[in-house]
């Protein structure tokens, strides 16, 4: 039997990989593993979500939906959208999904041919990857540098993009980067953008969680002409804590929406009917934990960069969204002749500290070690101290 070179190609999520080791040392070992690996709130989702999802099922809201959703919640999602994107939204433009990740396969899968290009960033969410090669299409990396803040570099953009360019993908605020692309930064990738064939997939998951007075989103669909070649995806996993409930949304151009829609209901038929009318709550409900959350999640981003940056071999730019730190740890892995894995799976096992190596994000993440600050402060600072004095001792300088 002959399993397909798709198939073969295609590479778990790492974040998911590490959690599974980091379990089963818990399990069998007994230790007590501080987990900065997973992208996922520690909160858990506004009560007013939850209740909602209680009538819900209360009410018999159990059997399918259209394959785009409820009216209700995509009249919602417009409705927000409208609020937040500097730009209007109908609802008949609204995709509804169990997750993100079905939206980027979705994506892919509507505008991708056999050998098609796709450019997406490095280092960036590691399904963008998969999710181009499962399609048939030829992944292209597009490396975001550090001494650039990771933003990307629209010059080096442009010599990417070739006539067999048919998609490229964004993400503001980036994981695992915590970078955010300016109101200008969209605006010059537009122009590039818009003398090529491709349509651009903007992943804005991260958009509420945004830090600093002067930081503020802005998506690419508000930029004149961007909107009709724009997929802008959005979701409740972590503005809401709600990574469980599988649920997302997208904005999709009214002459690519009948295609993606039939990839939605060729593979789920469509979202669990509760969980959508939960959606509804969460965008256009009074859910004060939403504000609290984002809250704490400044106060420790501030925290692990002083702690982080006291540690020999460590330096970090504070990030201006997500929940996550990149961590430049050059100096230690280059001494020391290390892969980045290498050295995230010694602080896993010697140090019992869960995080994810750079390179889990792409070549150009090599050298990097991403933690994740979605855990509670008396974590953070255990997690630190433990890989201080891990450092000190194994890895002196």
């Amino acid at each position: 039997m002959k399993i397909s070179v798709r198939a073969q190609n295609c590479t778990a999520e790492g974040a998911f990989e590490v959690l599974a080791k980091a379990k089963a040392l818990e399990r069998e070992k007994g230790i007590k593993v501080i987990h900065l690996e997973i992208g996922e709130p520690d909160f858990s989702t506004p009560a007013g979500i939850i209740d909602s999802c209680k009538k819900a099922l209360d009410d018999g809201q159990t059997h399918y939906t259209p394959a785009a959703g409820i009216p209700e919640l995509r009249e919602a999602v417009a409705k927000y959208l409208s609020m937040h994107r500097g730009s209007d939204f109908e609802p008949q433009d609204i995709l509804i999904s169990t997750g993100g990740k079905l939206l980027i396969f979705a994506t892919c899968m509507t505008f991708l041919e056999e050998g098609d290009e796709a450019i997406y960033p490095d280092p960036g969410y590691p399904p963008y990857r998969s999710a181009i090669r499962l399609a048939g299409g030829h992944p292209v990396p597009l490396p975001l540098l550090e001494e650039d803040d990771y933003r990307i570099d629209v010059e080096r953009l442009s010599k990417l993009i070739t006539p067999k360019t048919r998609l490229i993908i964004l993400n503001s605020p980036q994981n695992p980067t915590g970078a955010l692309f300016t109101r200008e930064d969209l605006e010059k990738i537009a122009k590039v953008v818009r003398d090529s064939n491709a349509v651009i997939f903007s992943d804005e998951i991260y958009s509420h969680l945004i830090y600093g007075e002067n930081n503020v989103h802005s998506s690419i669909a508000s930029i004149p002409e961007m909107k009709e070649r724009t997929v802008l995806m959005d979701g409740m996993s972590k503005t809401y804590a709600m990574t469980g409930w599988r649920l997302a949304y997208a904005a999709v151009p009214r002459e690519f929406f009948t295609s993606m829609q039939k990839i939605i209901n060729n593979t789920v038929s469509c979202t669990p009917t509760f969980v959508q009318y939960a959606g509804i709550e969460a965008l256009l409900g009074d859910n004060p934990e939403v504000t609290m959350m984002k809250e704490k999640f400044c106060k420790r981003r501030s925290l692990m960069v002083n702690l982080v940056n006291q540690i020999p071999g460590f330096h970090a730019k504070e990030p201006q969204g997500a929940f996550y730190l990149f961590v430049n740890a050059k100096e230690i892995l280059n001494k020391y002749l290390m892969t980045s894995k290498a050295f995230a799976d010694h602080l896993l096992y010697q140090a019992g500290v869960a995080c994810l190596g750079g390179s889990a994000f792409g070549d150009t993440g090599e050298g990097y070690i991403r933690f994740s600050y979605a855990n509670s402060t008396p974590n953070i600072e255990e997690a630190m101290e433990r890989i201080h004095q891990l450092v000190i001792r194994d890895f002196p300088l």
